[in-house]
């Protein structure tokens, strides 16, 4: 089974940027999307942002754009998200996923990123 590692979090003044990596322990091109989900305590996970691995094409959620870039390597199995601009309400822990042609999910084990006032 692919493993997913994710890395980069960490504790941040509000303004400040982080980025998140996630490599993959095999290749990555059988599947198709690529990035990041975040969880706060009490809520469930959500959608941050994605990368598509077969056409190279990204979404970031609504709330992060212009402040949140997702890019991809398929060459590194990796995916990486660049947080500009971070706010407090940023504070989550961010796992990084793997999805196949069949919905199924993959996880990371989580990064935490802290932002504080």
């Amino acid at each position: 089974q692919v493993q997913l590692l994710d890395s980069g979090g960490g504790l941040v003044q509000a303004g400040g940027s982080l980025r998140l990596s996630c490599v993959a322990s095999q290749s990555t091109t059988s599947f198709n999307y690529m990035g990041w989900y975040r969880q706060r305590p009490g809520e469930r996970r959500e959608l941050v942002a994605s990368f598509t691995i077969y056409d190279g094409s990204t979404y970031v959620s609504d709330s992060r754009k212009g402040r949140f870039t997702i890019s991809g390597d398929n060459a590194k199995n990796a995916v990486y998200l660049q947080m500009n601009s971070l706010k407090p309400e940023d504070t989550a822990v961010y796992y990084c996923y793997l999805e196949d042609a069949y919905s199924r999910i993959y996880w990371g084990q989580g990064t935490q990123v802290t932002v504080s006032s």
